[in-house]
C-alpha cells in the first residue's frame, strides 16, 4: 500500500508542477462548456421562448385569411408579420432576411363559400331534401393555391413541417365551413345552438412520469454532462504523453529496478487522474450552478442528485484513466500517442452523442455509439439529471465504464509483461 500511495505522490508532484498542462486539465473545459452552452442555448430554448418569424400577406382581407393568421399564431411557433406586397415578401426571403412567406390568394374566402354551398346543395338534392340545382359557373374556377416562399437555406424537415401545419389549419377551416353551410341549408330558423359540434373529438394529451415534470431538458443539462465527459476523457493525452515521456527519459527503466510491480505502478497514475477527473467535473456543476444563471443561461437542478452524478463521474475517469494506461504502455513516442489520443478522443464524442444526439444519427451510427463509453456514461448522466432515476437505474452504465478500466488496464498489465519477456 505504501508503494502505491507513494507512486501515487509521484505523480501528484509531476501534475501540479506543470502549471500548463494544469490550466488545460482545468480552464479549457471550463471555457468550452460555457462556450458551448451559448452557442447552443436558443436551440435548446422551447418554442414558447423562441418564434420564427414569417411573413404574411392577405390578399382576401376575409374570414378565411384571418383564421389561419389566427391559427399560424396560436401554435407559438411563428411570430406573423403582415406585409402588403406578395413581391415585397418574397424578395426579403429570397435575400435571406426571412424562412418564410405565406401569400393568401384573392377571393379566397369569398370563393370558398361559393364552391361549399354548391357541393351541399348537390348532396342535399341527391337526397331530395331540395331541388337539384343547374351547375354553377363558379365550379370551373381554378384551385385556390396558398403560396410558400422559403429561404433556399431552409431545411427539407421544416419545409415539410410547415407544409403539414398549414394544411392542418386550411382542412380544419374548410370542415368548418361545410358544418356551417349544412347548418344554414337544414335550419329553417336560425337557432343559438349550432347543430353540429366542430371541436375536435380527438385530441393529444402528453404523460410524464411524474418524477420527471420539472426535469425539461435544456442546454446546461445537456451540456454539463456531454463536455463533462469530454474533458475526463481528454485526460488520455496528458496520462498517455506522460507514460511515454517517462519511458523515453529513462525515468520508467528506474523505477522497475525498485520491486514496484507495473500494476503498483499504473495504480499510482489512476488515483492521480481520477482525481482529476472528479475535480474537473465538480468544477462543470459549479459553473452550471452558480455562472450560468448570471450570464443568463439555464441554472441546473442538482438537489438530491449529487451522490450519484459523482459516481457516474467517478467510473467515467475510471474508464478514461484505463484508456489512458492503454495507449501510455503500448505507444512509446509522443508522435504516435498525441496525435492517435486526441482523434480517438474525438471520434469517441462524436460517436457517444456529445455533439450530436444519438437518435439524430442514422440507424448505422445508432448501433455503433453503443461501442462508446461516453455514450454510457452520458446515458448515466442523463437518467441522473432529466428521469430522476435511484442507483440501481444506473447500474448498467457504470458496470459498462468500470468493466471497460478493468479490460484497458488488463491488456496494458499483459502488454507489458509481454514486451519485458521479449
Amino acid at each position: 500500500m505504501y508503494k502505491l500511495w507513494a507512486s501515487a505522490y509521484k505523480e501528484f508532484l509531476l501534475l501540479i508542477r506543470d502549471l500548463g498542462g494544469m490550466a488545460i486539465l482545468f480552464v479549457m473545459p471550463l471555457i468550452l462548456l460555457i462556450t458551448i452552452t451559448l452557442i447552443q442555448n436558443n436551440t435548446f430554448k422551447t418554442i414558447k421562448d423562441s418564434k420564427i418569424p414569417i411573413l404574411f400577406v392577405d390578399n382576401d382581407k376575409g374570414s378565411v385569411s384571418q383564421q389561419i393568421n389566427k391559427g399560424l399564431t396560436s401554435t407559438n411557433a411563428f411570430e406573423v408579420i403582415n406585409k402588403a406586397s406578395e413581391q415585397d415578401a418574397k424578395d426579403l426571403v429570397f435575400k435571406g432576411d426571412y424562412q418564410l412567406a405565406i401569400i393568401i390568394p384573392e377571393n379566397l374566402s369569398s370563393d370558398l363559400e361559393i364552391k361549399v354551398n354548391e357541393n351541399v346543395d348537390g348532396i342535399l338534392a341527391k337526397f331530395g331534401v331540395e331541388e337539384e340545382l343547374e351547375p354553377s359557373i363558379s365550379k370551373k374556377n381554378k384551385k385556390k393555391e396558398v403560396k410558400l416562399y422559403f429561404d433556399p437555406a431552409t431545411q427539407q424537415s421544416f419545409k415539410s413541417s410547415v407544409k403539414n401545419g398549414i394544411d392542418r389549419v386550411i382542412s380544419g377551416i374548410e370542415i368548418q365551413t361545410i358544418y356551417k353551410a349544412f347548418e344554414a341549408q337544414l335550419s329553417d330558423e336560425p337557432s343559438a345552438e349550432p347543430i353540429f359540434d366542430t371541436n375536435s373529438f380527438i385530441s393529444f394529451k402528453e404523460i410524464v412520469p411524474e418524477s420527471a415534470k420539472n426535469a425539461i431538458p435544456n442546454a446546461s443539462q445537456h451540456n454539463i454532462p456531454a463536455w463533462s465527459l469530454f474533458a475526463i476523457f481528454f485526460i488520455i493525452l496528458p496520462l498517455s504523453i506522460n507514460m511515454v515521456k517517462e519511458k523515453s527519459q529513462g525515468t520508467f527503466v528506474r523505477l522497475r529496478t525498485n520491486p514496484v510491480s507495473y500494476a503498483t505502478f499504473l495504480g499510482g497514475k489512476t488515483i492521480v487522474y481520477l482525481g482529476v477527473c472528479i475535480v474537473q467535473f465538480i468544477l462543470m456543476l459549479l459553473v452550471g450552478l452558480y455562472l450560468f444563471p448570471v450570464i443568463s443561461l439555464p441554472e441546473i437542478n442538482i438537489t438530491g442528485k449529487l451522490p450519484l452524478l459523482l459516481i457516474v463521474s467517478l467510473f467515467a475517469g475510471l474508464a478514461a484513466v484505463g484508456l489512458g494506461l492503454l495507449l501510455g504502455t503500448v505507444f512509446k513516442t509522443h508522435e504516435q500517442s498525441a496525435p492517435f489520443g486526441a482523434t480517438l478522443v474525438v471520434i469517441l464524442a462524436a460517436l457517444g452523442g456529445v455533439w450530436v444526439p444519438v437518435f439524430a444519427m442514422p440507424k448505422f451510427m445508432q448501433i455503433l455509439s453503443n461501442i462508446s463509453p461516453m455514450n454510457w456514461g452520458l446515458n448515466a448522466f442523463y437518467d441522473v439529471f432529466l428521469r430522476n432515476v435511484g442507483f440501481s437505474e444506473i447500474i448498467p452504465e457504470i458496470t459498462l465504464l468500470f468493466l471497460f478500466f478493468i479490460i484497458t488496464t488488463t491488456i496494458a498489465i499483459l502488454y507489458n509483461e509481454k514486451k519485458i519477456a521479449v
